[in-house]
């Protein structure tokens, strides 16, 4: 049952992430209208850097992709991890309305992570 339920889980959170990472191309969820003033701030600096919005979508992307497929869903959890740290200091300094959502995002993600462990171990044990 556990599983079914990780599988449902990580469904979900891998389509969020393959959505928000297609939305940084093809812009096809408008912005909403009442942003706070700072979240503006934020995303006009971002996208400043040229290149950092397409690298974001594009790690949202593979990241979402890899976390639907059992196989690849202890890689997906190191790559889609950063873009979660990002999404909740955002959250937290910025625009606090989201934060629910992130937090609960950054539970499964780390969920996943203690799930996988054992994958984890042969990176940080000493031989």
């Amino acid at each position: 049952m556990k599983q079914k339920i990780l599988f449902v889980v990580s469904l979900l959170f891998g389509l969020m992430f393959v959505n928000a990472g297609l939305n940084s191309f093809f812009n096809y969820m408008p912005m909403p209208e009442k942003m706070p003033e700072g979240l503006i701030k934020t995303f006009t600096g971002m996208m400043e850097i040229v290149w950092l919005l397409p690298l974001i979508g594009i790690t949202q992307i593979v990241g979402g992709i890899l976390f639907i497929i059992p196989k690849y869903r202890a890689l997906a959890t190191l790559i889609i991890f950063p873009v979660m740290v990002g999404i909740v200091l955002t959250h937290l300094t910025v625009a606090p309305s989201g934060l629910p959502i992130a937090l609960i995002l950054f539970a499964i993600n780390i969920w996943v992570i203690v799930e996988n462990r054992k994958k984890y171990m042969p990176m940080i044990r000493n031989k």
